[in-house]
Formats: structure tokens, sequence, C-alpha cells
């Protein structure tokens, strides 16, 4: 006898870290004057942190004055889906040989607009969970 997957399930962290690098697409949780802000941003995930452009702007300025960000990311399909967040720091990309690093990945601004700025989340913790998706298992039929 087989049995049924289990319809939520704790993944290690790297599975965690397979799934966030099969997407690129995410969204940068912080603080702006003291109220939370959600950001959708583009990402890679590059030596086990989580790198992102930006411009100038409420995005970039929050990431420099905020000690803790969240990241998160998920996918889904009509059987599955899953969902990482990474809780960690930012911290602006200067130096010449992070820089370096940071161009090569493949990142790419999604807008025309320009994007100056790389940014790297580095993780203090990266948790996730898998999802199989089915009926609902309660009887909802009317009692007669």
């Amino acid at each position: 006898m087989t049995t049924a997957p289990q319809p939520i399930s704790i993944m290690s962290e790297p599975e965690c870290w397979d799934r966030l690098s099969s997407v690129g697409l995410g969204r940068l949780v912080t603080s702006v004057d003291g109220s939370p802000e959600i950001f959708p941003v583009n990402f890679v995930v590059q030596d086990r942190t989580v790198l992102f452009r930006t411009a100038e702007g409420t995005k970039l300025v929050s990431t420099a004055i905020n000690d803790e960000v969240l990241f998160e990311a998920d996918y889904h399909d009509d059987t599955e889906g899953w969902s990482v967040i990474v809780r960690g720091w930012t911290r602006v990309v200067r130096t010449d040989e992070d820089r370096t690093r940071a161009e090569a990945a493949p990142l790419r601004p999604w807008t025309v607009t320009a994007k100056d700025h790389f940014v790297r989340i580095r993780p203090s913790r990266v948790t996730g969970r898998r999802f199989a998706f089915g009926p609902d298992p309660v009887d909802r039929a009317p009692a007669s």
C-alpha cells in the first residue's frame, strides 16, 4: 500500500536553496518609516546569498537602514507548491571583488530603468515548506 504525500512538509535548508535557485522573482520585505513594505524583485542565488539589483530610491534606502529583512519566493502548479523564506540582513555590494562577482551573475534588470546597485541578502535563517494540493479532506456535505 502506498501512502499519500503529506499536505505540508518542511524542506531542508539545502532543498530551500535548490528551490530558490529555480525561480527568479521574489519579494523583499522591509520597513520604511516604521511601516512594513514589500517590493517584488528579480534575483539570483549566489554563494548561498540572495542577490538583486535596484535603482536609487526607497528600496535601496530601506535595505541600508534596517537591521533585518525578509525575502520570500515561491512556486506552484496544479498539484504542488512551495514557499521559502530567508531572514537576514542586506548589504549594498561595494568592494571591487564583490561587484565583479555580482556582475558575473545572470541578473539583468527586467525593466528599462538603470539599476546600478547590487544588494546582497546574507541569511541568518532559511526555512521552507512544500505543499501537496488535493481535494478538501473534510466532507462538507450537509447533514441529513
